[in-house]
């Protein structure tokens, strides 16, 4: 619990800058975790309590109508052999745990980037459901969960895009995210979720920072969100580029940004492989990969410029 004891201030932070009353009661925030993801609720109070529990802690925990937050991301699924599924992460330095888990939590093994303490920007499980997250490009806020919370909940439940599909389908997100996930049988969807209309599920092998049309031009102009789409869908449809093309894509300027002033620099691509169980992070000039069967614990200083 060293890492909570460190990323537990700016969390608490974060969560009270609205001030208190602007987050939903303990008994309500627990009330949604028990009836959307009943799942995790022993796994939920097994960690308040070696967190020091507290009902702040306990609120935040539960992911349930948390602050708003934008990030600028693509994804992209690769499906010309062995699926891969591909990803940029764009967002402030200051603001990113910095930290890869490898979880064993209620008898299934999760490896991914972690997010709100046990949330998951992006992840793979023991049967090779992959999945990531991307911002919709929509400042429309409504009831539902922080979307790390949902990823990490998917792969705890989930062995197959299909059952992907369905958890995403009902439970509620409290934000515009997409959600890109393939499975080891080269199954994939991407899913558009907003809390104020139903997740709609396309075949999309690619996506970034608007979802059918751009809803927030201001955004999508800053961060090249149309721009980065075509890139990545043209990669992911072009089967000569194999393996090491398609991810060398994301590496490229017309994908990886550079914008770290602004807070909207890329601060790791993230290559998961169904088939081989592993992540590999990846940079312009290296990359980390972590085997799901051989995990090997470190840390690594990478310079963003």
């Amino acid at each position: 619990m060293a890492e909570v004891a460190k990323l537990w201030p700016a969390y608490r932070a974060w969560f009270l800058w609205q001030g208190v009353l602007a987050r939903p009661t303990y008994l309500a925030s627990e009330r949604a975790l028990r009836t959307h993801m009943p799942e995790l609720l022993p796994l939920y109070n097994e960690l308040v309590e070696l967190g020091g529990g507290g009902d702040l802690f306990a609120r935040f925990m539960t992911s349930w109508c948390p602050p708003a937050y934008a990030t600028g991301c693509s994804q992209g699924v690769w499906l010309h052999g062995e699926p891969l599924l591909v990803r940029t992460y764009d967002y402030d330095a200051a603001l990113w745990d910095g930290l890869v888990l490898r979880t064993e939590w209620l008898g299934r093994t999760v490896v991914g980037t972690s997010d709100s303490l046990w949330g998951l920007l992006d992840g793979i499980n023991d049967a090779g459901l992959s999945a990531s997250l991307a911002f919709g490009g929509r400042r429309v806020v409504g009831p539902g969960f922080g979307i790390p919370l949902v990823i990490r909940y998917l792969l705890q439940v989930c062995t197959t895009t299909e059952e992907a599909v369905a958890v995403l389908r009902r439970v509620p997100c409290h934000m515009t995210y997409t959600v890109t996930v393939v499975d080891i049988h080269g199954h994939s969807a991407t899913v558009f979720l907003a809390p104020d209309r139903l997740a709609q599920v396309t075949s999309n092998l690619a996506a970034t920072n608007h979802q059918f049309a751009v809803e927030w031009p201001e955004h999508a102009l800053s961060t090249g969100s149309v721009e980065r789409l075509a890139e990545v869908a043209n990669a992911a449809t072009d089967p000569t580029l194999g393996h090491k093309g398609f991810i060398a894509r994301f590496l490229g300027q017309n994908v990886w940004s550079n914008d770290y002033e602004d807070g909207a620099g890329t601060l790791y691509a993230a290559c998961y492989a169904p088939h081989a169980r592993s992540l590999t992070l990846l940079w312009p000039n290296e990359h980390w990969t972590f085997p799901m069967d051989d995990f090997q614990p470190g840390s690594r200083t990478v310079t963003l410029d």
